[in-house]
């Protein structure tokens, strides 16, 4: 597994399992077959397409997608929307989303009642 501690400049591709320890100056994007656990802030967007799986522990200051057959686990703070376009995404009691918490019907989304959403 790799891991970074540090500030990485512009967009990122997560195509490997993958611990950040520092900040994303830019958007990033997970892909199939990686694993992404994220402990520090990404200021941008974080996609996860299908196959991609994520834990957020830190902050993201943009939008979070979800897409069909992608799991999230949300334990940190989402500064916009989160969207839940199909896949797993799960909101524990430390969550906090400052924007709108906005599902698909054929998505699966469990919200801890512990969590907070402001939109």
């Amino acid at each position: 597994m790799r891991e970074e501690r540090g500030q990485l400049k512009g967009d990122q591709v997560v195509s490997e399992p993958f611990t950040l320890w520092g900040s994303v100056a830019g958007d990033v994007t997970v892909v199939k077959g990686s694993k992404f656990y994220m402990r520090g802030t990404v200021y941008g967007d974080l996609t996860v397409l299908h196959g991609g799986r994520v834990h957020v522990y830190g902050n993201v200051t943009g939008t979070m997608i979800v897409q069909d057959g992608a799991k999230v686990i949300l334990s940190g703070t989402i500064g916009q929307d989160c969207i839940n376009e199909g896949g797993r995404l799960t909101l524990d009691g430390a969550a906090h989303v400052m924007g709108k918490l906005i599902r698909s019907e054929d998505g699966e989304t469990l919200v801890d009642p512990h969590a907070i959403i402001d939109g």
